[in-house]
This record gives structure tokens, sequence and C-alpha cells, in this order.
């Protein structure tokens, strides 16, 4: 049985405490906030696996509508809770450009310092745009920063946006397992391939040090079916999936890992969903006891709405707050 401690829809975030299982007495945060693939609902889900699965304790942080406390990823300057990084063993990342009151950003700039691990999807590589006249002290966390080259997606997950290489819900992703890495365990349990719906992005800047577990190749539609494109991008895959070891702003080291897939759509490959709970697994130091096939089952039902940018009034009419993505299964 999950212990919640969701008590009321106006609860700023989403805590599910969980049992037994290799994560019992550490604590993963996931930060959502982006406009397009709907991490609130996929993050949610991934925090359901890790604590009834693997014991973590998951909290889930929203962007969220500071008039009303609806979820509304549109709003770029609030995300509650993020004073819950003081006690996380792992940080899951599934934002795009942020710009956050500078007392709630240096939760997340002392956790990066801290050395501790982090784990980034798809828009993290941009999680965080200044305008050029800001002030703050965490300008230089910008995607585009020239001060900390290429800011907090660069610097601590191997490169920050650079360009759809795909076409933007037009072609899919049909990642491919570098063979060098076959028996890293974190691939434990997971096939050679893994297809997406959504499309490639441009990875470019990564080093020799980082270890690529996947590459990425352009479908030509949005079907695990769809041949490879046929124009010049056809023998080139870009990478889908790796580790990196960081070093923070404060000169302490830690590792991180990285996914270009993300929409909510995505995680109904159960690969996928393993690779990611396995790098999880591996991040909070237990790399050398990932099972031979970690359990990734859906706690509850699993609807995923499609990738695409939904407007204020959506949002407004919707009202979803944290606890509309609370257990259905105690």
């Amino acid at each position: 049985m999950l212990s919640l401690a969701v008590c009321a829809a106006a609860d700023a975030t989403l805590t599910i405490e969980g049992k037994a299982g290799l994560g019992k007495g550490q604590h993963i945060v996931f930060v959502t906030g982006e406009e397009y693939y709907r991490s609130e609902e996929g993050m949610s889900m991934f925090a359901k696996i890790m604590a009834r699965h693997h014991g973590f304790k998951c909290t889930v942080l929203f962007a969220t509508d500071p008039a009303t406390g609806h979820i509304n990823p549109n709003r770029n300057r609030n995300i509650p809770g993020l004073g819950a990084l003081a006690t996380a063993d792992l940080m899951v990342i599934f934002a795009r450009f942020r710009e956050l009151p500078d007392a709630d950003m240096k939760h997340i700039v002392d956790y990066v310092n801290a050395g501790k691990p982090v784990l980034g999807i798809r828009n993290a590589t941009h999680a965080f745009r200044y305008p050029p006249n800001s002030a703050s002290p965490y300008k230089s966390w910008d995607f585009q920063s020239k001060e900390w080259r290429g800011g907090f997606g660069q610097q601590i997950l191997g490169d920050t946006w650079i360009a759809h290489y795909g076409k933007f819900q037009k072609e899919a992703t049909l990642a491919h397992i570098n063979p060098a890495q076959r028996q890293h365990p974190v691939l434990r349990g997971v096939g050679d391939t893994i297809f997406c719906h959504t499309d490639v992005n441009s990875v470019e800047r990564l080093t020799a040090d980082d270890v690529v577990l996947f590459r990425g190749q352009v479908l030509s539609g949005l079907k695990p079916t769809d041949p490879p494109v046929t124009d010049q991008r056809k023998d080139v895959r870009m990478p889908f999936a790796w580790f990196k070891t960081y070093t923070a702003p404060s000169g302490k080291q830690g590792r991180s890992f990285t996914t270009t897939a993300g929409a909510s759509l995505d995680w109904l490959n159960e690969d996928l969903r393993r690779m990611l709970a396995n790098a999880m697994l591996s991040l909070t130091g237990h790399e050398k006891e990932i099972p031979e096939r970690t359990v990734v089952t859906f706690v509850d039902d699993y609807q995923p709405r499609p990738t695409g940018a939904i407007p204020d009034a959506t949002w407004a009419a919707e009202k979803l707050t944290p606890a509309s993505f609370a257990p259905q299964s105690k």
C-alpha cells in the first residue's frame, strides 16, 4: 500500500511514500514544467512506479498558475516545492525555458553544486532561459549562456538546445543500442531498439568521456513501421541516451543521465521505461543491484495525451492539481 502525503487538492506537490525495494529510505524529486510533452503525466507515472515497485519516496513538482494553484506549464516562473531538493537523492528534471525566482532557483543550484545525481529528460537541455537584461545571479544557467557555455544543459547534461533533427510532430524516432554498451547494467532487460513518438533532437557536443547507450534514427512518419528518412539524415544517428560525469560551478563532480525521449506517449514503450528506471537505480547507487528485468508495470491506468501546446483557457478549465495525478489504486 502507498502512503500518500497528498491531503487535499490544494496541495502544491505530489508525494508518494514507497515501502519495500532497493530505494527504501531514498528520495527522488521530479521537477516538471514544459509545454509540449505532458511531463506532468509522465513523471507522475514514473513516481508511482519507483515508489510502489522500488521503494523510493517520490515527490513530483509541477508548474502552476500562482493565482489558482492549478497546473499550467505555460507559467514559466512558478514551480512550488523546490525546497524538497534539500533531501533528494536524485533530481529528475523535465523542464523547458523556466525563469524561476532566485529563491526557488537556488534550490536547484544548491543541489547541483553538491554534486548530486541528475536525470534530464528531453527539454531539460534547455531548462532555463533568462532575458538579456536579467540581473539574476543564475543567469549563466541559461541554455544560451556564453559565460558558462551552454548553461545547465551543456555543462551538466552534455548538450544544450540546438534544433529538431527530425521534423517536430511529423517524424518519430527509432533508437538503436550502442553495441559497445550492450553489457551496461542500465541496459539489462532492454531491447536493442526503442520506438518513440518524439522526433530526434540534434546532440552535437558530447565528449569522448560521455557514455552513449542509444542513438536515434529519424523515421519518415509517426509509426514504428515507417521507414527511415532517405535524405542526408539517413545514416546519421544522434545520441539518444547517455551518461555524463559533470563538474558543477562549485567544482564538485557528479553523474547525470539524459535522454531526448520524453513525450508521455513515449513511456508506453516498456523498454524505454525500463531503461529510465534502471538509470534512476544507477544514479542512486544501485547499479550493481539492477535486476535482469526491472519491474516497470503501470501502477494504475495510464492514458497519455498527445504532444502539443495546450492554451491557457484549457488548462484553466481542467483545474488540474497535483492530487489529480495521485495513484488511483492503494
